[in-house]
C-alpha cells in the first residue's frame, strides 16, 4: 500500500540506513537495570533517567528533569512551532519491572540480546522498547524537517511499575507546563502482530495486603495441630470467600459504580476474540476466568476483577518441617471499571476481610498506595483518527479500537491536568512476556512504532486533516 506521506517514506529509508547505529542506542537504554521498585538499583535508576535527559537534548529539546518523592520525571518540550499551532504531549516511563525468576532468564534480563528478529531484556517492550521508539521519532522528524509542525511535550516518568506516586505528587505545581491539545499514552498493545489497533480506555487499579496471624511464633504441629487455628487454613478459606462459584465478587459494594459504554463508543469498537490464539499466547491459560456468562473482551475490558497475586506463610523449602505457621499473607490487586473509584473498591474489600475473621487469628490489611482510575475516551476525536490513520497507513490495512484490561495508574490524571484529548497507542503483543521471564520486543515494531509516531505528528500538525 503506497502511503500518503512523502516524509513516512524518507523516515523508513533513514531507519533503515542507520539501524545499526539506533539499534546500538535501544540496547544502550535496555542495559540500565532501572527497577524502580528496588532499592539496591537507585544508582541505575537514576543513570538510566540521565540517558533519557541527554537523548532528548541531543535531540534539540528543551529538558527540566522534575525531583519527585521517589524517581526523577523527565520533562522535555519543544514549543518551536509557535503559540498559533496545537500541542502533543506524549507520555513514557523508564523504570522496569523485577527480573526474578532470574533463573528462567535464557539470558542475562540487562545484557539485551537479539534472537530471531526480537531483542530480549527487561523492558525490551514495556516501556523502553516504546519509549525508545517515541525517542527515536522525536529525533528523526526534528532532523530531518528542522522543526516540528506543532508544539512537542514529553513525558517520561520513573515509578510507573510502583503506581507513579512520585509524579502524582508533583503535577498540580507543574500544570501549566502539561497543557496539551493532544495527549498520548505510548504503553499499550495491540491484538496480534497483522491488526492495527489503538486504544481508547485502560481500566483502574488498586491493591492491599491481607495478613492472617494465630501466634507470636510457629508452633509444632503434632503439639498443637487440633489445638491452634492454622493462619494458612483461615487466609484460604477468606479468600475462597472472595468469589462465589460463577466467579462473581462477592464483596459489597464491589460493582458499584460502574458506567456501561455509550451506544457510539460501543459501536466502534472491536470485539473479535480468538480463544484458540489466545491460549497461545498466554503460555496455555485457557480463557476461562472471571465472570461467567460474559463475553471474554467484556470481562477484561469493563468488568472489575479482583486478583490473588501471591501467598506466603509457612515452610516452603526443601524437605518437611512440620510446623503450624505463625503468620500467613496474600497480595491482592483489584481492576475496576469506568467511574469507579479504585480507592474505594480496595477499602471496601479490605473491610470484608476484616469482616471474614475467624475466632483465633488476627486479620489486617494493608493498602497500597498508586491508585489509578480507569479511563474511557472518545474514539472519533481528532486525536484518536489521526493515530488510527497513522495505523492505518504504516500496517497497510484498517485500523480498529479496543480496549486495555491492564492499567496505567497516571494517565487519568494526567489528562485532567493536562486537558488534551487521551488517545493510547502501542504495540506490545501478548506473547512479549512483559513482568515475566524473557521479555522480548519484535525489532520490525519498533520501526513501525518510529513511522506511526511520525505520522501522527505530521497529521496533527497539517491544519485540517484528520
Amino acid at each position: 500500500m503506497k502511503t500518503a506521506s512523502v516524509l513516512l517514506d524518507a523516515l523508513k529509508e533513514y531507519y533503515d540506513t542507520n539501524s545499526k547505529e539506533i539499534l546500538e542506542d535501544y540496547k544502550t537504554f535496555l542495559s540500565f537495570s532501572s527497577i524502580g521498585a528496588d532499592p539496591t538499583q537507585e544508582e541505575q535508576v537514576l543513570a538510566c533517567a540521565d540517558w533519557v535527559e541527554g537523548f532528548l537534548k541531543e535531540s534539540g529539546f528543551q529538558v527540566d528533569v522534575w525531583e519527585t518523592s521517589e524517581h526523577p520525571v523527565i520533562f522535555g518540550q519543544d514549543l518551536s512551532a509557535g503559540p498559533d499551532k496545537p500541542t502533543l504531549l506524549l507520555y513514557n516511563h523508564y523504570d522496569v519491572q523485577p527480573v526474578d525468576p532470574l533463573d528462567l532468564w535464557d539470558n542475562p534480563p540487562f545484557e539485551p540480546t537479539v534472537k530471531d528478529g526480537a531483542i530480549y531484556a527487561r523492558g525490551a517492550q514495556d516501556n523502553k522498547g516504546q519509549c525508545f521508539y517515541v525517542l527515536q521519532a522525536l529525533k528523526t522528524v526534528k532532523r530531518h524537517l528542522g522543526r516540528f509542525p506543532l508544539n512537542i511535550k514529553i513525558i517520561v516518568e520513573g515509578d510507573e511499575e510502583t503506581g507513579s506516586t512520585g509524579l502524582a505528587g508533583i503535577l498540580s505545581q507543574h500544570a501549566n507546563q502539561l497543557k496539551a491539545d493532544y495527549f498520548f499514552v505510548v504503553d499499550v498493545g495491540i491484538p496480534d502482530a497483522q491488526t492495527p489497533s489503538v486504544t481508547i480506555g485502560v481500566r483502574g487499579v488498586g491493591a492491599l495486603e491481607v495478613t492472617c496471624r494465630g501466634s507470636d511464633t510457629d508452633l509444632h504441629s503434632g503439639s498443637h495441630g487440633g489445638l491452634a487455628y492454622n493462619p494458612i487454613h483461615a487466609l484460604v478459606e477468606i479468600l475462597s470467600k472472595l468469589r462465589d462459584p460463577s466467579g462473581k465478587i462477592t464483596v459489597p459494594g464491589f460493582y458499584d459504580g460502574i458506567e456501561p459504554l455509550s451506544p457510539k463508543q460501543r459501536e466502534a469498537l472491536s470485539f473479535d476474540f480468538d480463544a484458540v490464539k489466545y491460549e497461545k499466547e498466554s503460555g496455555g491459560a485457557k480463557p476461562t476466568g472471571g465472570e461467567q456468562g460474559i463475553h471474554p473482551l467484556e470481562r477484561n475490558w469493563l468488568r472489575p476483577t479482583l486478583e490473588i497475586n501471591g501467598i506466603t506463610g509457612g515452610f516452603s523449602g526443601v524437605g518437611v518441617k512440620t510446623v503450624i505457621p505463625a503468620v500467613a499473607s496474600a497480595k491482592i490487586s483489584c481492576r475496576v471499571a469506568a467511574d469507579q473509584d479504585p480507592e474505594k473498591v480496595i477499602q471496601a474489600v479490605a473491610s470484608y476481610l476484616k469482616l471474614l475473621e475467624p475466632p483465633g487469628i488476627t486479620v489486617t490489611t494493608h493498602l497500597f498506595s498508586g491508585y489509578g482510575k480507569a479511563v474511557i475516551t472518545d474514539p472519533h476525536s481528532k486525536a484518536a483518527q489521526a493515530a488510527a490513520q497513522a495505523f492505518t497507513e504504516v500496517f497497510g490495512k484498517p485500523c480498529r479500537f479496543i480496549l486495555e484490561g491492564a492499567s496505567i495508574p497516571i494517565s487519568a490524571s494526567l489528562q485532567q491536568v493536562c486537558g488534551g484529548q487521551l488517545v493510547l497507542i502501542g504495540l506490545g503483543l501478548a506473547g512479549d512476556r512483559i513482568h515475566a521471564p524473557n521479555e522480548h520486543f519484535g525489532l520490525d515494531r519498533l520501526q513501525q512504532g518510529y513511522l506511526i509516531i511520525a505520522r501522527i505528528i505530521e497529521i496533527l500538525g497539517t491544519t485540517g486533516e484528520a
